[in-house]
């Protein structure tokens, strides 16, 4: 591609890769464009193949004045995948193999049809949907973060072009860098990395340093279990993020931006780092942007994979080759942070809003959501739940509306128990909240927290002593250390909790619990420490019951703490086949094939439940 020098040359870039796009969804080329999913968990799945046989084939079979292929970012609705979707008809074809393309080809690019055993089927009324916009799981979402993905190819800047990419920044440089943060500002913008804290503000604590260098931080450091909304960002639309992390360094007077993104993540960042290179070659980066006096470039460091690296002094550090620990604040890092100057840290999905603020408006942005949580936010939805995916709704749309209507409901007919939003450090959610509106604040008034977007669900199989001891594990791996309360006081949490669900529980820990978790709570220098307990605090709160079976019963509701749980043969249903005694690994069950009803000896017992598992008849029980 050749340099584009200046904002007319842009200006008719856009509008040519624009109409390019716009002739292929609308098929108005003569072509059908068939688009594959080339985000992590499909590629994972052979999209790659599926893409390589579709290109092949459109080949060998002489259709390329007939259709087209493409690589796109992320679809979302994980738990159907893989993709291919076919325009000008927007059909989508669902959960495709790599035997199915010559299939594709031929009854729907030849011969025009619709293949309809590849359609999504509605669970409720089982009726086959062809177009995606009519899947419920579309229905109620908003794409503004993830503008673009599944749309356009993320390792080609002129579809990025196509999308709109760098209008929001030619706009930003016919303002003044004031006139840029109070844009934000009035978009009502609030950082999409857990806290919430209003971008525009981190953005004015900047610009009013007086600084030679100053720096912008796009933190794609995702460290939340089951979490991957700032990934599939980054897979699908890397130049948007760009583009959002140069309108930042405008606005404050930074020349150098730094995308800090785990090792974990590699189709992201070799995306990201492409996307870099083509926008050196063109001029987009580099001295004199657009031939203004803006100068701009970004440099990527890897992450290793530290939780508390997502905590943005202990990010810091690490890019700076230290060992990322927190560091006591203030000084913010508005004021001092990366090599001690000004410096803004912003999230993924926030730069990616960014991009489309300034493209489209404050006003229009600050038009969705509630009063205090303006624009969509983008969640990981996981956890047992039919719809497993990556979703962005409007703030305000209710829990219930994000786990029944987008999410399809619990699985196999199972009573909803707890959603856990936030990740490690948020807290668990029961079904006295599903008519609560999503935004940063109900969330914190409830006991839990928006996090950076990770919803968990859990049914009534999931014990929730069981799930605040799986996120303490988690937080003792994975803090620095450096503070004394949450490198002890995490520690000493999760002693109790294991010997609570290791049936050797008294009421006085329950008390040394809540204790523990108010001193780390209060004490600790960062975040990682600060909401360490809300796990625990939160299960306590919403299912004492649980605890208190636990420590006075010794007994697991759900039947998951293996210490106090054990598998009894019901002799009334037993056949006496044998089938259990044959699948038990230590030889625990002995009997009489068809004489006498088969035992489990619990001195051998491991308590794998093999045995019910593999009985046909439910004549083992677990008590």
């Amino acid at each position: 591609m050749e340099k584009i020098l200046n904002e007319q040359q842009l200006h008719e870039k856009i509008e040519h890769c624009s109409s390019c796009l716009e002739k292929k969804f609308s098929g108005a080329d003569g072509k059908k464009h068939l688009v594959v999913c080339g985000g992590t968990g499909c590629l994972s799945s052979n999209s790659g193949e599926i893409l390589e046989k579709l290109e092949a084939l459109i080949k060998e079979k002489h259709l390329e004045d007939k259709a087209t292929v493409n690589r796109v970012g992320c679809f979302g609705f994980c738990s159907q995948g893989p993709f291919v979707k076919v325009f000008p008809e927007d059909r989508l074809y669902r959960a495709v193999k790599v035997s199915d393309v010559e299939r594709i080809i031929q009854e729907d690019v030849i011969e025009g049809k619709c293949i309809e055993d590849l359609l999504y089927v509605d669970p409720k009324t089982k009726e086959k949907v062809e177009r995606q916009d009519d899947i419920n799981f579309y229905k109620k979402q908003k794409r503004i973060a993830l503008n673009g993905c599944s749309m356009i190819n993320p390792e080609e800047l002129e579809e990025a072009f196509g999308f709109g990419a760098f209008k929001g920044l030619t706009r930003a440089l016919h303002m003044s860098q004031q006139e840029v943060v109070d844009e934000i500002l009035k978009s009502g913008l609030r950082g999409r990395g857990g806290a919430g804290f209003p971008t525009g503000r981190k953005w004015q604590f900047a610009l009013n340093q007086q600084s030679e260098d100053k720096y912008v931080i796009c933190n794609g450091d995702e460290g939340d279990p089951g979490a991957f909304m700032d990934r599939s960002i980054l897979e699908g639309n890397p130049v948007g993020v760009i583009e959002g992390m140069m309108i930042a360094g405008y606005a404050i007077g930074a020349k150098n931006g730094y995308f800090y993104v785990r090792a974990e993540y590699p189709i992201a960042v070799q995306r990201l780092r492409l996307a870099i290179k083509e926008l050196e070659e063109v001029g987009l980066l580099g001295d004199h942007i657009l031939g203004t006096d803006f100068s701009f470039r970004c440099h990527i460091r890897l992450g290793a994979g530290a939780f508390v690296c997502g905590e943005e002094t202990a990010l810091l550090n690490s890019i700076e080759g230290k060992r990322g620990m927190p560091r006591p604040r203030p000084p913010f890092p508005a004021i001092k942070g990366l090599w001690q100057k000004p410096s803004i840290i912003n999230n993924v999905e926030t730069l990616a809003d960014v991009s489309w603020i300034m493209r489209e408006g404050a006003d229009k942005f600050a038009s969705i959501g509630t009063q205090g949580s303006k624009g969509t936010k983008v969640f990981a939805l996981g956890g047992k739940v039919n719809n497993v995916g990556l979703v962005e709704v409007p703030m305000g749309t209710t829990l219930r509306e994000l786990i029944y209507d987008i999410g399809g409901g619990i699985p196999n007919g199972k009573k909803f128990k707890a959603i856990q939003t936030g990740g490690p450090s948020g807290g668990c959610l029961t079904e006295k909240d599903l008519d609560t509106e999503i935004d940063f604040d109900t969330l914190v008034a409830r006991g839990s927290m928006m996090g950076s977007g990770g919803a968990i669900v859990m049914d009534e199989d999931n014990c929730m002593v069981d799930v605040a001891k799986f996120y303490m594990e988690f937080i003792v791996d994975e803090s620095c250390g450096k503070c004394s309360p949450c490198r002890i006081g995490t520690k000493r949490m999760l002693e109790i909790l294991t010997k609570i669900c290791n049936g050797k529980g008294e009421e006085q820990d329950l008390e040394d619990l809540k204790e523990l978790a108010s001193i780390t709570k209060t004490n600790s220098l960062c975040a990682l420490g600060q909401t360490a307990a809300n796990p625990i605090l939160s299960t306590m709160t919403n299912f004492p019951e649980e605890y208190e079976a636990h420590v006075k019963q010794h007994k697991c509701p759900a039947g998951v703490c293996k210490a106090m749980l054990h598998y009894e043969i019901n002799p009334d249903k037993c056949k006496k086949c044998s089938l259990c005694a044959r699948n038990c690994p230590v030889q625990a069950i002995s009997g009489v094939v068809g004489k006498e009803a088969f035992k489990i000896d619990q001195s051998k017992c491991i308590k794998c439940g093999l045995c019910m598992s593999n009985c046909h008849f439910g004549a083992v029980e677990k008590k």
